[in-house]
């Protein structure tokens, strides 16, 4: 049996190199890695999709992607802050309480206290229920909607629950008075290649695939007897079976003959595009983050990461390598800015939170995807069930966070990467 696999992803490389049939990858790009890719460059190393540190909740799956990866790890411990107000806040807000200003951290408090909201029916609603007024309104409201680039209100709350844990009320107390509180502890410690960035991990799982195409668009898929066939608008190439790991869309825009309602369903599912700029900048003492969460308006980036925290290797000496990720709405009106425009204002806003001045910028690159982020709008399931049960009806097997239009990290990728493997 000779199997399909679209898509040459962090998934896709997964499923061709696990599954006991012969598989032959297909990717679009000019090399496999999809989100996973690198930049390694003048002594900086960038990871092209934004930060990809590696941990999890389930210790079977790290533990592989580790022995994956070998003797080329580094762990590391979390540093994250949050800029608001002027400060450094620490991770997760509900921890860093102590940081703020006297008025916020009783205001945070007082509200997180004497929080009688109703059981929620949306995003917003489950934020003010689980954290209060004043945590939902000074930062993971604002944060979240500059991320999603959607109201709150107007996304579900399916996608919530184990992912944004409510804080315990000891530890907010505690993070109020000045007592160390950690949270999201399995993610405190974490895992990232010491060379080559985050793209060390594809090339692990790469080196297992036996065949694979590069630049190689999936422009119709379509049966002939019992072979699937999947053309570029070039050649076609003939498989048995056929494992999708393509964003959703493009895969129903492949296809004949399929109804219009699943078109139109599929239309409608909403997602974020996300520029990332790369920045090496002189400096005589690196900030000591591995990442800054900002939820000003006023500043164009709503995440910075510094990758010299994740690895040595880094940056080069008397340098920082730093990361600002951008969203935007492909699917809205408005167009996204040049890569100079985002360059500048990335810039302005380093300045502003007093990292660095735009003059101690040795090395600058851009890099955009244009199906970054899914965004789980209210009526999110309703729509995406049918199209999934669609492509499953043709027995086309999807896999993958724009294939299955789920919004799941690296270590999920693979589980469910292994366990369509497995299937074949």
């Amino acid at each position: 049996m000779k199997v399909g696999v679209l898509g040459g992803g962090l998934v896709g490389l997964v499923v061709a190199g696990h599954a006991a049939a012969t598989c032959e990858v297909l990717e679009a790009d000019d090399s496999v890695g999809g989100h996973c890719r690198s930049l390694v460059r003048d002594g900086y190393s960038f990871d092209l999709g934004g930060p990809h540190i590696l941990f999890s909740r389930n210790q079977e799956i790290i533990d592989y992607i580790f022995a994956t990866l070998g003797d080329n790890i580094q762990i590391g411990r979390r540093a994250n802050k949050i800029w608001f107000g002027g400060r450094y806040v620490k991770y997760p807000f509900e921890n860093g309480l102590y940081d703020l200003a006297p008025e916020d951290r009783f205001d945070c408090l007082y509200h997180y206290l004497r929080n009688d909201y109703p059981a929620p029916r949306n995003f917003k609603e489950w934020i003010y229920h689980n954290f209060g007024k004043g945590i939902a309104e000074k930062y993971m409201i604002p944060y979240n909607e500059k991320i999603w680039k959607v109201p709150a209100e107007e996304m579900s709350i399916d996608w919530v629950e184990g992912r944004v844990p409510k804080p315990p009320l000891e530890d907010v107390i505690k993070a109020a008075v000045g007592v160390e509180t950690e949270g999201y502890t399995h993610q405190l410690t974490f895992g990232y290649p010491r060379e080559g960035g985050i793209e060390a991990v594809i090339r692990a799982f790469a080196a297992r695939c036996r065949d694979i195409v590069t630049s190689f668009p999936v422009r119709r898929v379509w049966r002939e007897g019992a072979s699937w066939c999947v053309s570029d608008g070039v050649e076609t190439r003939r498989y048995d079976r056929l494992v999708s790991t393509i964003p959703v869309q493009g895969l129903i825009e492949s296809l004949p003959d399929v109804p219009a309602e699943i078109r139109r369903l599929t239309a409608e599912l909403r997602f974020n595009s996300l520029a990332v700029v790369m920045l090496g900048l002189r400096c005589r003492q690196p900030l000591p983050y591995t990442a800054v969460y900002v939820p000003d308006p006023d500043v164009i980036f709503h995440r910075l990461s510094f990758p010299l925290n994740f690895t040595p290797n880094g940056a080069p000496p008397g340098h920082m390598a730093v990361t600002a990720e951008i969203t935007w709405d492909p699917q809205g009106t408005a167009s996204p800015p040049s890569d100079d425009v985002l360059v500048s204002r990335t810039l302005d806003g380093l300045a502003r939170m007093g990292i660095a001045t735009p003059d101690a910028a040795a090395f600058r690159a851009v890099h955009r995807t244009r199906y970054a982020y899914v965004v789980r709008t209210t009526g999110y399931a309703e729509r995406l069930k049918p199209v999934l049960d669609y492509v499953a009806g043709l027995g086309i097997v999807s896999v993958g966070r724009n294939a299955e239009f789920e919004y799941i990290n690296m270590d999920e990728a693979v589980r469910r990467g292994l366990a369509a493997a497995r299937s074949l």
